[in-house]
């Protein structure tokens, strides 16, 4: 008997309060790497009406105006008019930066001050960051291997900035949230059942100062300029039983700091599956590369995503853990619910023999350092909306899939060793 449910996956825009800090931080960093590469970064954003607050912990040999920094990527945002209670020119932009506790850094910053090419011995000697736990999933529902939910959640609200910054629809203002619920059968998706649409927009448009009117136009212009682009080339798409939402609250016009405060890594489903997969609980933004919340989490997305493209599973879920000062992982593990084509303990060794997955080594392997300088000052900001995980838009060390034919090999290899 078939089993039919629903699942649903949210994001923002890159106007989000929320999302506003998130590419803050990730500016800070950028700018704090491109010019020293060994930085050690936690920088935090708070905004609420008219006010910036950056506080965290760094240290480095860089020197940057965190101001300037976060009134340019407050501009570029959208938020450039006082009308819409906080703006670049106006808005108050308080600094409180410690430098990092010497206790946490003692585990890791020895070694990592090499710019070497680094030895295995080098690369055991350098510990974690901290502790904890991170996920990584990949799933062949969508060509980026990632969730449907998420990926259409995604594409909405990347949609809904550029027709908002094209000038396409002109009355559309820098805050907004998508939703797609998808209907699933036996586990592949088969319809959309909900699209759901909240923006901020001027009172009136145009002519239009009626609030139902005003909120008639902004649906009808939804569905034609966001919807149906978004959906292009998707093989599942919306029908005549599709509900299709906008502000359903009736009006959205108080929006971004002004609306609700904001705060650096308060989306981290957003920024990774949607919900669909687990997650260990640490954020991304604003933090440089020895921390494992960020680095581990886009190792174990690497490994997760070569395992389906090499045929491998049709999901797979890999966890790794870590203890603070110590390289390797204290765990590994790796799920792939049933889809799986060989047993997943042959798997995990497949993993193990295959992917570098102590600190240092992730670091290296990405070059997640070195990133933002060869890119002109400009990589971990470019992440910290839409998503980390699934961007075509995007070039990321995380999601090539040049582990894919090894794995392939490895285990024709390992079939033809098990009958000899």
């Amino acid at each position: 008997m078939s089993r039919r449910y629903l699942f649903t996956s949210e994001s923002v825009t890159e106007g989000h309060p929320d999302k506003l800090c998130d590419q803050i931080s990730d500016t800070i960093l950028d700018a704090l790497l491109t010019q020293d590469d060994h930085s050690r970064v936690a920088a935090e954003v708070v905004a609420n009406t008219g006010l910036l607050l950056i506080t965290g912990e760094v240290t480095s040999n860089a020197h940057v105006n965190f101001i300037d920094l976060a009134r340019q990527k407050i501009a570029e945002i959208g938020y450039t008019n006082s009308e819409n209670g906080f703006s670049a020119n106006s808005c108050s932009v308080l600094i409180a930066l410690d430098e990092q506790s010497p206790d946490i850094s003692q585990g890791v910053s020895t070694a990592h001050e090499s710019r070497e090419e680094m030895s295995e011995d080098q690369l055991d000697a350098i510990g974690a960051g901290d502790q904890g736990l991170m996920f990584g999933f990949a799933c062949n529902e969508t060509p980026e291997m990632m969730p449907l939910p998420i990926s259409l959640a995604n594409r909405l609200a990347r949609r809904l900035a550029a027709v908002r910054k094209t000038g396409q629809l002109p009355y559309l203002r820098p805050d907004g949230k998508t939703q797609v619920t998808v209907i699933y059968e036996d586990g592949r998706p088969v319809g959309i059942d909900t699209i759901l649409i909240s923006t901020q927009h001027a009172p009136t448009i145009g002519e239009i100062v009626d609030e139902a009117a005003v909120q008639g136009k902004i649906k009808e212009d939804l569905w034609e300029a966001v919807v149906q682009p978004a959906f292009a080339g998707i093989e599942i798409q919306p029908d005549s039983q599709t509900r299709f939402f906008v502000n359903p609250t009736g009006k959205f016009v108080i929006g971004g700091p002004q609306g609700d405060a904001g705060l650096t890594g308060r989306k981290i489903i957003i920024d990774t599956y949607g919900g669909y997969s687990r997650h260990g609980g640490g954020a991304f933004s604003g933090k440089d590369p020895t921390k494992v919340d960020r680095s581990a989490a886009y190792a174990a997305r690497y490994v997760a995503k070569n395992i389906v493209a090499a045929g491998l599973a049709e999901k797979c879920e890999v966890q790794l853990s870590y203890a603070i000062g110590v390289a390797k992982p204290v765990s590994i593990m790796v799920e792939t619910f049933g889809t799986g084509k060989i047993e997943e303990d042959r798997l995990l060794e497949l993993v193990k023999q295959h992917f570098e997955l102590r600190p240092a080594g992730i670091i290296q392997s990405f070059n997640l350092r070195g990133l933002p300088a060869e890119r002109g000052g400009r990589f971990y900001q470019d992440t910290a909306a839409y998503g980390h995980f699934g961007r075509t838009d995007l070039d990321l060390p995380w999601e090539r899939t040049d582990k894919a034919e090894l794995l392939t090999q490895a285990l024709k290899e390992l079939a033809s060793a098990s009958t000899r």
